[in-house]
């Protein structure tokens, strides 16, 4: 096999991440040191020196929002009115979540979120106070919710405003460690941004977003988090695929929590607006808040701030791409400035190896494709350069290292191990073997067994790679490299990998699953995969029990995800 032929794209986004920060940062001006740079962090600056006094509580009356942090210096829409129009000079309106009509029942919550990030003790979801908050009915007294304006270039062509269409930024919570959190729920309602939308999501949208974001976290990759899960039984009409069949689907509710929700398009409406002196706001408020290691005293602070965003959203996409993840509308209003994954619409996680792979039966052009996302977020990061170039008038580069080498166990670096990796996706990519489980079952095969060619039954994925006519010469190489491992053993290497090669990951055909269940009020699944995905990389009985390791079902193969939600 040839060295240079057909050397898979998962291997590639690493160069191409690499020359969009070296090229972006290019364009802006003469040559200078990246030395003063501190390791990235986004945390905010509240969470440094504060004292633990809260506990969690069930007692609403206890615990409190507010929104007084964001409005007291980003500005607010003047006009009251929740009606549909185009916004200036503001980063939010006022707007009041839309209750539901009918009945709302709880469908999930994560227990991790509402004791660990909001202070309330789990037994809180059984109070009609927790309902009323999570579905829209009721907001805190004292907080006024919002609706964040941004725009974003969809599909590669600037749309001018969007903003929260559906979604509600109902408060500001700092817990019990000092952080600071933004609860927003989404299909609450319509905004001055929901355009021609009707500002409700659906239940199986909402099913995949509650289950996918959980999950995401579980698997160490930043994210949004998903509090709680509600449903209606008022009347929500969508065209699933956009083919011209619009049903009735129940409406449902999310409520999400972010450190922030400030995206690429947050400071691209502003530019294109020529609002200078307001996008600077912007730009000092999310620096103060949550890149406190970047000094608001040096005349060099946006771009600093850029480089952190440039290489904090290449080591996101490396993630992503580590799992299979597709994020499915890579469009800038969907790039967090904080790089963590947000707005989880038709995402899906590559099952068979395929650069191709598109969850997104919208995307016609296949723009989104699994294999296009480095190229995807160079593209991102170009247009939150050319938003920040006002403010901007330094160079520098940034820096970034790749995952694989964790993935197959080896321990330090070889000027062979990209041909290994690249080797390995390539038999991959020619079987269609399953991307997760085949990292999986390496992980959990033995050398013996391999060099053997000796591969058990339990190890499908596997024996699907190890149908290619060179999977024996790949072996052989992977053995010598795993031999060069100094101080290591089969078993410690076997450990290693499977703490980084999940054994579970949220599959469509189990949500899809789990969906049609939730639709006949059964949560029992939803309940099960919620579990399942808090532990992805340990073995679990009643994932075994269920199939989530085992061969996707036939079915499986023509299940399609829609934009529509």
């Amino acid at each position: 096999m040839s060295r240079l032929h057909g050397v898979p794209w998962l291997l590639t986004w690493v160069v191409l991440i690499c020359q969009a920060g070296c090229c972006l940062l290019d364009s802006v001006g003469a040559a200078e040191s990246f030395s003063h740079l501190r390791p990235f962090s986004n945390k905010s600056n509240l969470d440094q020196g504060y004292c633990e006094r809260k506990r969690k509580t069930n007692n609403f009356s206890m615990w409190s929002l507010s929104s007084e942090s964001l409005i007291a210096t980003l500005p607010v829409d003047t006009i009251p009115e929740n009606s549909i129009r185009k916004v200036r000079d503001c980063i939010f309106s006022v707007a009041y979540p839309t209750p539901f009509i009918s009945r709302v029942l709880l469908v999930a919550v994560s227990k991790d979120v509402l004791e660990d990030i909001l202070d309330l003790d789990v037994s809180v979801k059984e109070t009609d106070d927790f309902l009323q908050l999570v579905s829209g009915g009721k907001v805190v007294l004292g907080s006024i919710p919002l609706a964040h304006r941004y725009g974003g270039h969809q599909f590669g062509s600037w749309a001018g405003q969007l903003g929260d269409g559906r979604a509600h930024l109902i408060g500001v919570y700092t817990n019990r460690y000092g952080e600071r959190w933004e609860l927003q729920l989404k299909g609450s309602g319509k905004t001055p941004y929901s355009r021609n939308g009707d500002g409700r999501a659906v239940l199986r949208s909402s099913v995949r977003e509650f289950l996918c974001s959980e999950a995401m976290h579980y698997l160490g990759i930043p994210t949004s988090r998903a509090a709680s899960l509600v449903v209606s039984n008022d009347d929500v009409w969508r065209d699933q695929f956009y083919n011209g069949s619009v049903k009735k689907e129940r409406g449902a509710v999310v409520l999400r929590v972010a450190k922030s929700w400030f995206r690429i398009g947050s400071l691209e409406i502003l530019a294109h607006s020529g609002e200078l002196d307001l996008q600077r706001t912007l730009l000092d408020f999310v620096i103060q808040e949550h890149f406190p290691s970047v000094n608001m005293n040096d005349s060099n602070k946006y771009l600093d701030f850029f480089s952190r965003v440039v290489l904090e959203t290449a080591n996101l996409i490396a993630l992503w791409m580590s799992v299979g993840f597709a994020h499915g509308v890579c469009n800038t209003d969907n790039f967090s400035l904080l790089s963590i994954t947000i707005d989880y619409g038709p995402f899906g996680f590559m099952e068979s190896y395929d650069p191709n792979f598109v969850p997104n039966t919208s995307d016609d052009e296949r723009r989104y494709k699994i294999g296009n996302q480095a190229n995807v977020g160079m593209f991102n990061l170009n247009k939150l350069l050319q938003a920040l170039k006002p403010v901007l008038d330094r160079r520098q580069k940034q820096l970034f290292t790749e995952l694989f080498r964790a993935k197959l166990g080896l321990l330090g670096e070889s000027e062979d191990d990209n041909y290994l990796i690249a080797f390995l996706l390539k038999l991959m990519e020619d079987t269609k073997a399953d991307f997760t489980m085949a990292f999986r079952q390496l992980s959990e095969i033995t050398q013996d067994q391999l060099k053997e060619l000796r591969i058990p039954q339990e190890f499908w994925a596997l024996q699907d790679l190890a149908k290619h006519k060179f999977f024996s010469d790949w072996v052989t190489i992977y053995l010598l490299r795993l031999g060069r491992n100094m101080g290591d053993s089969d078993s410690t290497r076997r450990k290693r990998m499977t703490a980084v090669n999940p054994r579970y990951i949220l599959r469509n055909w189990m949500a899809e699953s789990a969906i049609q269940k939730a639709k006949m009020n059964d949560f029992s699944e939803v309940h099960l995969l919620q579990e399942v995905l808090q532990h992805p990389f340990q073995r679990q009985a009643a994932a075994e029990k269920a199939g989530y390791s085992l061969r996707p079902p036939s079915w499986a193969k023509d299940l399609k995800v829609s934009c529509s939600s």
